[in-house]
């Protein structure tokens, strides 16, 4: 099977072939996979495509319902961690 570019630890594939997984391990799931996501990867167009993949085909999944509220809360990709040339003291 060819690996996934937005979901490359398989994942998300995964928690839809748990049997009686529920909400609190798909957010668990979700959290891991958010953050294995590259830094530079625009987080709503990867839950998007794993909505799109996986979703359709189970709409009542506790992960559709996961990755549905993490898409309703993906703000626009923005800067993370690290400093700033701007956020020195040039006196120091």
């Amino acid at each position: 099977m060819k690996r996934d570019p937005m979901d490359h630890k398989g994942l998300i594939r995964e928690a839809y072939h748990i049997d009686g997984i529920g909400p609190p391990e798909c957010r668990s799931i979700f959290l891991d996979w958010a953050l294995s996501l590259p830094h530079d990867t625009d987080q709503a167009q990867a839950i998007g495509a794993m909505l799109e993949r996986y979703g359709q085909d189970a709409p009542e999944h506790p992960m559709t319902r996961v990755l549905q509220d993490g898409l309703a809360s993906a703000g626009p990709a923005r800067r993370r961690g690290g400093w700033r040339a701007r956020d020195r003291d040039p006196k120091s």
